[in-house]
């Protein structure tokens, strides 16, 4: 197969071990900048350009999206898909998983365990909100926001007011959660490819650091879930459409609650930790689509 991966940086971990694998098992490799990428839109024929040359004989598309250019990456997989090229991940999921409000609320109609949160407008219901979410401490989250940044921990109502306030204030939209103080600073990272949970990590925050992104300077071990937490992750990812995720969870005295959901998933913390090869199984599992498909 002729394989690409779409990325605005080839020396990335992640990219540089998709495109080992692939030509690892066989197959034609070739990163391509999606941000240099433009479309033409005619009747029957969508077509892509990579540096002003057409894109032509792929077979299959794996996204590496930046949350910066969101819309734009979403625009070139759609084009794919116009041309019934197999993409790991479709222009709507990804929308999707980029709202982290939009993704609770997928999470919740399909039943699935979450923290508790409010999403709220108006400076009056600040009281009402922090007592909706168990009063402080608690989180406050920008809806868009990735590696941690963005997430503040309101240690006190004092503290929340004034965070709330200063949003507001920015016309920022934003989550207010309950803080699971029992998860004492870890979050476990499940790795789930089609049907399955193919590893898992269990993710430490730096002391005095409540987020545990590895970008943060948290540190991770191998953990093996349970099948109903297994069961948990993978729900997660098919409610918003995702066949490769990251799935976020947060250990509590109710089991796990999913806090978020990454579709554009880092490989080096999980293979790191797991010792597994990842990207390898990535590259089956297109393989496997494309045999079930053709």
């Amino acid at each position: 197969m002729n394989i690409v991966v779409l990325s605005r940086n080839g020396n990335l971990y992640s990219t540089k071990r998709l495109l080992e694998a692939a030509e690892k098992r066989g197959h034609t490799a070739q990163l391509i900048s999606h941000t240099h990428c433009y479309v033409v839109i005619e009747k029957g024929a969508p077509t892509i350009f990579y540096n002003n040359k057409e894109l032509t004989n792929i077979d299959a598309v794996i996204p590496r999206i930046g949350l910066s250019v969101t819309y734009y990456g979403s625009a070139i997989i759609r084009q794919f898909e116009a041309q019934k090229i197999y993409t790991t991940l479709t222009a709507p999921a990804l929308i999707r998983s980029r709202d982290k409000l939009r993704t609770l609320q997928l999470l919740s109609m399909e039943n699935i365990a979450l923290p508790k949160t409010v999403f709220a407008r108006h400076p009056d219901d600040i009281d009402h909100v922090i007592k909706q979410v168990g009063g402080a401490p608690l989180i406050i989250k920008l809806i868009e926001g990735t590696q941690g940044l963005g997430v503040v921990l309101a240690e006190t109502k004092k503290a929340a007011k004034s965070v709330i306030e200063a949003f507001y204030g920015m016309n920022a939209n934003f989550l207010v959660q309950e803080f699971v103080k029992e998860a004492k600073g870890t979050d476990i990272r499940a790795f789930v490819v089609g049907d399955k949970v193919i590893g898992a990590m269990v993710r430490q925050g730096k002391e005095d650091e409540f987020r545990s992104n590895l970008h943060r300077g948290g540190s991770s071990n191998v953990i093996k879930l349970k099948p109903e937490e297994e069961e948990v992750a993978i729900r997660a990812a098919h409610a918003l459409g995702l066949q490769i995720a990251g799935v976020d969870m947060l250990p509590s005295e109710r089991g796990m609650l999913v806090i978020e959901v990454n579709s554009s998933p880092g490989l080096e913390g999980i293979e790191v930790a797991t010792g597994k090869n990842i990207a390898g199984e990535i590259i089956a599992f297109i393989e496997k689509e494309k045999r079930v498909k053709n």
